[in-house]
């Protein structure tokens, strides 16, 4: 898998994640560690993203 590949599928994980939040906000009867754990899996996938952003343009320079 390319690079790009890699980090367009992460970012969408990273989209439905937010979307996963969202609905689960919405709904009162969502467990708030629920929330908690998916937003603890979008930061991860951000950090993740960020991190092979960086190392790609350090290998491209």
């Amino acid at each position: 898998m390319s690079l790009h590949t890699h980090l367009s599928e992460l970012e969408r994980k990273h989209e439905a994640l937010e979307r996963e939040i969202q609905d689960a906000i919405t709904h009162l009867s969502t467990d708030d560690l629920r929330v908690v754990e998916l937003k603890r899996r979008k930061l991860h996938l951000k950090d993740e993203i960020s991190r092979l952003r960086t190392t790609s343009t350090r290998v491209m320079h």
